[in-house]
């Protein structure tokens, strides 16, 4: 993920431990090993991966660290890199000591490199016990600054990976009952407009998305009958191309896509979750993004707006690029 508004600054190692939570979004399970870049001690990008089994072949950590280095690399400016292992010595520190010398020969400088263990701290690049104790030094993340400055900046931190999925998890019961009446009603008034033709499909799709975000910016939830008729909409690319556009990089407008994909009919998934994708990589939260487009792809394999995102956060592509290739449009309200 990428932070291009430079929210959070670490000093120690504890604070950086505490700040990786807040910069992925959820506390990383053990056999996690995250790399966080800074320039001039402000964080701008944080990425995690899982290590691969202790019993796997050397080479797959060999990939690994390629591959994270690779990431890394893209985010230049940078001024140097920290890295924190998460589970067993046995399983992370040579992956930590691996990564740390793939860095250095691509010419970075990793400031610290540390493992955490429960709710100590081993620091990896000290041998000093006044400082950094053998048996690992204890941390307690509530006290930290860093996790009210994390707070305040608007970044969240959920107990594991499995909690982030839960934001676009379907409605069911009742809910799910209402939307799919609402989805048939929805398909009844979709016949005329789809007999005007395409560019009439388009012009009520851009409505329903311009008349949707700006009801959710004023406080309004949307009705079933609303986000039904939106949904179907979505299904032109046209128009899912155009709510990507319209909709901004912040996270009330994650929160809405969230609650439409939420919403939609399961064969109507796809293009909202895709939405979701591309708009919480905008806003720097990686692990939603990753998450949103696989749901998408598991409704529509074909969905190609999901696999560009999924290829974008494996590359370790920055939101910036986002608003370098799309053009200003002056109808955005």
């Amino acid at each position: 993920m990428s932070f291009s508004d430079n929210k959070l600054t670490v000093g120690s190692p504890a604070e950086l431990v505490t700040a990786v939570p807040y910069l992925l979004g959820f506390r990383p399970d053990d056999g996690s090993i995250v790399v966080v870049a800074s320039r001039q001690r402000r964080i701008v990008f944080a990425a995690r991966a899982d290590l691969p089994a202790p019993s796997a072949p050397a080479s797959q950590l060999l990939h690994l660290a390629d591959h994270l280095v690779s990431v890394v690399q893209r985010q230049q400016p940078i001024t140097d890199v920290m890295i924190v292992g998460y589970g067993d010595a046995g399983h992370v520190d040579p992956a930590l000591h691996l990564l740390d010398e793939a860095l250095t020969t691509g010419g970075m400088t990793c400031r610290d490199l540390v493992r955490v263990s429960g709710t100590r701290i081993f620091n990896l690049t000290c041998d000093d016990p006044a400082c950094c104790l053998p048996e690992g030094t204890p941390f307690d993340p509530t006290t930290s600054l860093v996790a009210v400055r994390a707070t305040a900046a608007g970044l969240v931190a959920l107990p594991d990976r499995a909690a982030v999925a839960t934001r676009f998890a379907p409605v069911d019961g009742a809910a799910r009952d209402r939307m799919r009446a609402a989805t048939a009603r929805a398909l009844t008034r979709l016949g005329p407009v789809r007999a005007a033709g395409s560019r009439a499909i388009d012009k009520a799709g851009v409505q329903a998305v311009r008349d949707a975000l700006r009801q959710h910016d004023g406080g309004k939830l949307l009705t079933d009958d609303e986000v039904a008729w939106l949904t179907l909409l979505l299904q032109h690319i046209a128009v899912r191309d155009r709510a990507v556009e319209l909709t901004q990089p912040h996270d009330g407008h994650v929160t809405f896509w969230a609650e439409v994909t939420r919403r939609a009919e399961e064969p109507l998934v796809a293009a909202p979750a895709a939405v979701l994708a591309v708009t919480a990589w905008r806003c720097g939260d990686g692990a939603l993004a990753g998450m949103a487009a696989d749901r998408a792809l598991e409704v529509d394999p074909e969905c190609r707006l999901a696999d560009l995102m999924l290829q974008a956060l494996q590359a370790g592509v920055p939101p910036t690029v986002f608003d370098q290739a799309t053009p200003t449009d002056p109808g955005t309200e």
